[in-house]
C-alpha cells in the first residue's frame, strides 16, 4: 500500500514537473504573440509556389565519399561517374635500396567498399555491398590512368590565396590531359578482365597469404569486400622504385612529379553497369620488392623483402556525366516561376532541386500579426508521384528512392533554423529526426509516399521578427542529413550560385507533386500552420 501510493504521489510530482517545463517552453517560444485569453488550435493552410530548377556543373572536391560507375534509374536518365584523386607517399624521403634494380612482385591498388556481415559458415563471411546503386554484380569497363592534371588545393592571384575548385564536367579534361603523360599507358592491365574490361563490384570476402620475412611462416588474414587492382609493376618501379631521392623528397616535389591516379568509366558491352559510392581517401597502392642485401651484382646475393604504400589523399574530383531522359529535360526547360510545376524532379549529382516560395503565407503575415495568432507547428508534406517512379525502387534492378530530402534557405544557401536548432538522433541517416525530409514508405508495396519537412522555427522567425525575409527555400534530395555545407556552380545564373553538397554526393532522385492546382488536392504541396488562436 504504501509503495502504491508512494508510486502515486511520485507520478504526479513528475507530471506537474513537465508540464510546467512544456508550457514553460511553450509560452518562451511564442512570447510576443500570446494573449491573456483561452486558446483553441486550428490549422490554416497557404498554396505553395514550386518550381524545378537544374543544377548546372557544379564543384566537385573534397567530398569524403564519390560515386564510381554508371547508374540509369529509367526515370532522370543514365549517369556515369569517373573520378580523379592526388596521391601521397606514406613515408617521403624513404631509403628503398642501393640494388640498382629491385625485383617489384606485386603492386596492389586496394578501396574498401561499405559492406555489413549477414553470415559466417566454416570461416567465410558473408557480406552484402552497401551504396551500391543498380542491380548487385553488374559490370563496366574501369581504366586507371596515371593523371595528367597536377591537381592542387589552393592557387594564388595577385598575393591572394584561394581554393582550388574543380567540377562534376571536368571528365573530357582528365581525359585528355591522362594521354600527355605516359601516352595514356593503362595502369590496371591485368589479363583479369574483372579488373579492367568487366570490372564489377565483388563482395566476397578477402583473404591473404602473409609470410613472415624472419621465420618464414606463412598466416592468412581476412579483409572485408574491397576494390583489388593489380598495377603495372613495371611502371611503378621505374615511377617510384627508381625515381632521384629529390623527386620522392617531399610532398610538393612528389604531387608535380607524379600526379596523380584517374578512375575512367564506360560502358562493357551490353551491361547496364552498376555504382556505388566510395571513400576513396581510405584507399592506397602497395608496392612489395626484392631488393639484393649482400651484393648488387652476385646473382647468388641473399634478398630483403620490402614495401612502400601510396596513399589516395591530397585533391580529389567527382567526374559526372548524365544523359537526361527527355520527359526530365523537359520538366527542366518548361519550368513556370510565376504559378510553379505540376511534378518537382529532384535529383542529386549535376542534377536538380526544387524552389519553393511561400508567396500566400507572406501575403498573410500581417493579419497573423495583428490577430495574435501563436504558431504550435509548421510542415511542408511532399508527395510522391508514383506514376512517374514507376520502377524506382525495383529489388531485381537494384533502383532507390532518396530515404531524406533536405529544405534550406536558398536565397543564403544556409540551413533553416528548424535544422539548425534540431538535435536529436545521431549520425547521417538518423539525425535530425524533428527536422525530418524522412521519406514514409508504404508497408504493403514498399514504395515511398511522403517526405514530410518541420519548418515550425522558420516561421516563427518570420512572425516574429518584422525584418525577417520571406527567403526562397531550396529542396534538393542529400546523400548525408549531416553536410549541411555549399558547393559552387561552375555557371552561376539568377536563380541559384551554389547547391547543397550532400546533394552532390547523391546519385538518387525522386519526382514529387508541385502546388499547383492541377495537381488532386490530397497530393498538393501547402504549407500547413497550426495555430493557437485567442477567442
Amino acid at each position: 500500500m504504501y509503495n502504491t501510493s508512494f508510486f502515486k504521489k511520485t507520478l504526479l510530482i513528475a507530471s506537474v514537473v513537465l508540464l510546467y517545463s512544456c508550457d514553460k517552453d511553450f509560452n518562451a517560444i511564442g512570447d510576443d504573440l500570446i494573449g491573456d485569453n483561452h486558446f483553441g488550435l486550428e490549422s490554416e493552410k497557404y498554396d505553395v509556389v514550386a518550381y524545378d530548377q537544374e543544377i548546372s556543373p557544379i564543384q566537385s572536391n573534397a567530398f569524403t565519399n564519390s560515386a564510381l560507375g554508371i547508374y540509369n534509374d529509367g526515370v532522370f536518365g543514365e549517369r556515369t561517374a569517373s573520378y580523379a584523386t592526388q596521391v601521397a607517399l606514406e613515408s617521403y624521403a624513404p631509403t628503398i635500396s642501393k640494388d640498382p634494380n629491385p625485383e617489384v612482385e606485386t603492386v596492389t591498388l586496394s578501396i574498401p567498399y561499405f559492406s555489413h556481415a549477414t553470415s559466417t559458415n566454416n570461416g567465410v563471411t558473408t557480406y552484402v555491398l552497401d551504396s551500391i546503386y543498380g542491380k548487385p554484380g553488374e559490370k563496366f569497363k574501369l581504366s586507371v590512368y596515371e593523371s595528367g592534371v597536377q591537381m592542387r588545393s589552393s592557387y594564388f592571384d595577385n598575393g591572394s590565396q584561394f581554393a582550388q575548385l574543380y567540377y562534376t564536367d571536368q571528365n573530357a579534361d582528365f581525359n585528355t590531359f591522362k594521354d600527355q603523360v605516359n601516352s595514356g599507358k593503362l595502369l590496371n592491365d591485368s589479363g583479369d578482365k574483372s579488373q579492367n574490361a568487366e570490372f564489377f563490384f565483388d563482395s566476397s570476402e578477402r583473404s591473404d597469404d602473409v609470410r613472415d620475412p624472419t621465420t618464414g611462416v606463412i598466416t592468412t588474414t581476412k579483409a572485408i569486400p574491397q576494390m583489388r587492382l593489380n598495377l603495372n609493376k613495371e611502371f611503378f618501379k621505374t615511377k617510384i622504385l627508381k625515381a632521384t631521392a629529390a623527386n620522392l623528397s617531399s610532398q610538393d616535389v612528389f604531387q608535380q612529379y607524379f600526379k596523380g591516379l584517374y578512375f575512367k568509366v564506360e560502358k562493357a558491352g551490353g551491361s547496364p553497369g552498376n555504382m556505388a559510392l566510395l571513400n576513396f581517401a581510405q584507399g592506397k597502392i602497395t608496392i612489395k620488392y626484392k631488393v639484393k642485401t649482400d651484393s648488387t651484382t652476385d646473382p647468388e646475393a641473399t634478398t630483403e623483402d620490402k614495401s612502400m604504400v601510396i596513399n589516395l589523399s591530397g585533391a580529389t574530383a567527382s567526374l559526372l556525366n548524365d544523359a537526361k531522359v527527355p520527359t526530365y529535360q523537359s520538366a527542366l526547360d518548361s519550368k513556370n516561376e510565376i504559378l510553379g510545376d505540376e511534378s518537382l524532379y529532384l535529383k542529386g549529382g549535376q542534377g536538380s532541386l526544387a524552389i519553393i516560395e511561400l508567396k500566400d503565407f507572406g501575403s498573410n503575415l500581417k493579419d497573423i500579426r495583428e490577430k495574435k495568432w501563436m504558431v504550435n507547428e509548421a510542415n511542408l508534406v511532399f508527395h510522391i508521384d508514383s506514376e512517374k517512379m514507376l520502377g524506382i525502387p525495383d529489388a531485381t534492378a537494384g533502383t532507390r528512392e532518396p530515404k531524406r530530402i533536405y529544405l534550406y534557405d536558398l536565397t543564403n544557401n544556409t540551413p533553416i533554423l528548424d535544422y539548425l536548432t534540431d538535435a536529436t538522433g545521431s549520425g547521417a541517416a538518423m539525425g535530425k529526426v524533428v527536422y525530418s525530409g524522412i521519406i514514409n514508405v508504404d508497408p504493403t508495396s514498399k514504395k515511398g509516399t511522403t517526405y514530410k519537412i518541420r519548418l515550425t522555427n522558420h516561421i516563427r522567425n518570420i512572425i516574429r521578427n518584422t525584418t525577417a525575409v520571406n527567403v526562397k527555400l531550396g529542396l534538393v534530395v542529400t546523400g548525408d542529413i549531416s553536410t549541411a555545407g555549399s558547393n559552387k556552380l561552375k555557371l552561376k545564373n539568377n536563380f541559384i550560385t551554389d547547391a547543397p553538397k550532400a546533394s552532390v554526393i547523391s546519385p538518387l532522385g525522386t519526382v514529387l507533386f508541385g502546388g499547383t492546382s492541377t495537381v488532386p488536392e490530397a497530393k498538393r504541396l501547402r504549407l500547413e500552420v497550426y495555430y493557437t488562436k485567442p477567442n
